[in-house]
């Protein structure tokens, strides 16, 4: 895919997660989180241009320093969405001002992250914000499954006649 065609996707993605992670919605622990983070990662690093080999180390290390900065920013996002279980146990999760800011922090680093390497004319590829966006929507979705998981059961009281 080229350039264009990656941040039409990666766009069209945020778009899609963050609008879906404002509204309430039950949480399916037993979905496959894993898939879009898949298949993002594999096309992302089927691109031959995800590394400048003309400036193969700072390149490298662009890279390397995104995909941190992703994983960090996956765990802050997973821990700011607000989980809960409603009366009848199903675990419910809505995103908060925090999720929104940590959206907007991410954004910030990666143009900064664009601005490095453009100053140092280094060619960053839209793959590499694909690999990214795997990376993030991967670690959140993990902690949010965790953290789901270690929510106390809704106590129920017995009936009494």
């Amino acid at each position: 895919m080229n350039s264009l065609t990656n941040i039409l996707v990666i766009v069209a993605v945020v778009v899609l997660v963050v609008q879906r992670q404002m509204r309430v919605q039950r949480l399916d622990s037993e979905r496959r989180f894993w898939l879009l983070p898949l298949i993002l990662g594999v096309l992302a690093l089927r691109d031959p241009q995800l590394i400048d080999h003309a400036h193969t180390g700072v390149s490298a290390a662009l890279l390397a320093a995104g995909l941190l900065t992703v994983l960090v920013m996956g765990s802050v996002w997973g821990w700011t969405v607000r989980l809960w279980r409603d009366a009848d146990g199903t675990v419910l999760a809505k995103g908060t001002k925090a999720t929104l800011a940590a959206w907007v922090g991410m954004i910030v680093i990666r143009i900064g992250l664009y601005g490095i390497g453009s100053a140092l004319h280094v060619h960053q590829a839209g793959s590499a914000l694909m690999l990214g966006m795997a990376v993030m929507l991967l670690v959140r979705s993990l902690v949010v499954n965790w953290r789901a998981r270690m929510l106390e059961p809704v106590r129920t009281t017995a009936v009494r006649n």
